[in-house]
C-alpha cells in the first residue's frame, strides 16, 4: 500500500489526501478526548460507528438541499469527502440546557430552552475553545456577516431535520456542534457543512429515561460508551450491515 500524505490529524480524525484535486480521504480514529484532551481513551470500534452514522446524515441532509462536504464512504473507517478552508468556528445549537450553558447561567440540565440558541467558539484547544460574538467574528476576520448569517440558517436547517430524525426513533437532540468550511467556485466562496454530525458531536437523550446516549457517557465515567453509540446506529437503522466484531462493544 502506497503511503498516503496526512494533510492533518485532529483528536479524533485524520484527513489524508484525495485521489482527485479537491478532495480529501477522512479517517475515523478510535481516539476519544474529552475536557480539551485532557481525559483520552481509545474505544475499540467507535471510529467505524461514528463513520457510518455521520454518512448516514450527511446523505440524508444533502438529499434535502443542506450541502455539505461528504462525497461516500470509502470502507468501515474512511470517507471521501469535499476539500474545503474550514472557517475556524465551532456552532453549537442548544434545544435543552445541559452541559456548560447549564453551568454557566445556572440552568437545571434537562430544563427545555425557550427557543433554539446558536452560540459560536473559537476553534483552539490552547485557549479552551472560548465563546465568541458575531463582533469578534467580523473584527477578526474569521467570517463574514453574511458568513454568518448562513451558518446560522444551516445550522437551524440542520436542527430542524436532526431533531425529527432523532425524535422519530426515541431520542431527544438536546444540542450539537458543527463546523462550516468555504468551498471556491471561480471566485466566489459558499458555506458548507463539514466535519461530521455523530454522538461524539451531539448530546442525544432516550425520550423517555433520559438516558444519554453520546459523548457525556465518556465524559462522565458513565460506562457502556460503545454500546450507547451503537444504540443510537441500531435505531437509525444502520446497524444491520454493521461488522459483528463490535456488535457487542467494550464491556
Amino acid at each position: 500500500m502506497t503511503r498516503r500524505k496526512k494533510i492533518y490529524e485532529g483528536k479524533a480524525k485524520i484527513l489524508y489526501e484525495g485521489p482527485e484535486p479537491g478532495t480529501l480521504i477522512q479517517y475515523f480514529k478510535d481516539d476519544t478526548t474529552a475536557f480539551d484532551a485532557t481525559k483520552k481513551a481509545v474505544l475499540e470500534g467507535k471510529g467505524v460507528i461514528n463513520n457510518r452514522i455521520s454518512e448516514y446524515i450527511m446523505t440524508k441532509l444533502n438529499s434535502i438541499g443542506v450541502q455539505n462536504h461528504f462525497i461516500k464512504r470509502l470502507n468501515l473507517r474512511e470517507q471521501l469527502i469535499k476539500e474545503v478552508e474550514i472557517i475556524p468556528l465551532e456552532v453549537v445549537c442548544r434545544n435543552v440546557a445541559a452541559g456548560s450553558l447549564s453551568t454557566r447561567y445556572g440552568l437545571p440540565e434537562g430544563q427545555a430552552l425557550p427557543r433554539s440558541i446558536i452560540e459560536f467558539y473559537l476553534k483552539d484547544d490552547k485557549l479552551h475553545d472560548p465563546m465568541v460574538s458575531e463582533e469578534h467574528i467580523t473584527a477578526f476576520n474569521w467570517a463574514s456577516t453574511q458568513e454568518i448569517d448562513d451558518m446560522m440558517a444551516l445550522t437551524l436547517r440542520v436542527n430542524d431535520f436532526l431533531t425529527g430524525l432523532f425524535g422519530g426513533v426515541g431520542i431527544t437532540l438536546v444540542d450539537f456542534k458543527i463546523e462550516f468550511g468555504r468551498i471556491y467556485e471561480n471566485d466566489f466562496a459558499r458555506v458548507i457543512l463539514a466535519d461530521e454530525i455523530s454522538p461524539d458531536s451531539c448530546r442525544l437523550w432516550d425520550s423517555i429515561t433520559n438516558e444519554k446516549l453520546d459523548k457525556d457517557r465518556f465524559r462522565r465515567d458513565l460506562g457502556n460508551v460503545i454500546e450507547s453509540y451503537t444504540e443510537v446506529a441500531r435505531r437509525l437503522g444502520i446497524m444491520k450491515e454493521m461488522p459483528t466484531v463490535i456488535q457487542g462493544g467494550l464491556h
